[in-house]
């Protein structure tokens, strides 16, 4: 309504809610390996997945990927921020540098994670958003990039 103001008719309104309910609706599809490496990293250490967004859609989302039993705990936050990871590491009583975060966001998963005193692997995605790219560390101890999540269980063994 902001950006359209008066032009706003009841068919864009209709397509806005449209668009919604598929994105909502659309079937959750994980990327290859993603199950076994989750399954691995869970023998590692205690699993918490720490995402952004509407409350239901992601609880959903994770209910249809069948691998929410993987986790510990789940973090549903608005923004992650460096003081979003350091109030959960105290929650969880694990001291910053012996938390791992991997991401596909340099700017939400990444950057501020390292600001908190975690170990951080980015790991791109074809079709990342534009609004959650940043510059990566061009030199930090606890920062990788890898090609894709199935070589976080050995960079993390090299680490610990």
């Amino acid at each position: 309504m902001d950006l359209a103001g008066d032009k706003l008719s009841r068919s864009m309104i209709e397509g806005i809610l449209a668009a919604g309910r598929a994105l909502l609706a659309h079937p959750v599809e994980l990327f290859d390996g993603v199950a076994d490496t989750l399954a691995r990293l869970a023998k590692v250490g205690p699993l918490v997945l720490v995402t952004k967004g509407d409350l239901l859609h992601q609880e959903s989302k994770l209910a249809a990927s069948g691998l929410g039993d993987l986790f510990s705990g789940i973090e549903i936050v608005s923004d992650k921020k460096a003081d979003t990871f350091r109030t959960l590491f105290a929650r969880l009583g694990i001291a910053p540098d012996e938390a791992v975060m991997a991401g596909d966001s340099m700017r939400s998963d990444i950057l501020p994670a390292l600001e908190a005193g975690a170990w951080a692997a980015f790991i791109p995605q074809e079709g990342g958003w534009s609004h959650e790219s940043a510059t990566a560390p061009s030199s930090h101890e606890r920062f990788i990039q890898l090609e894709r999540l199935a070589d976080l269980p050995d960079w993390i063994a090299t680490i610990s």
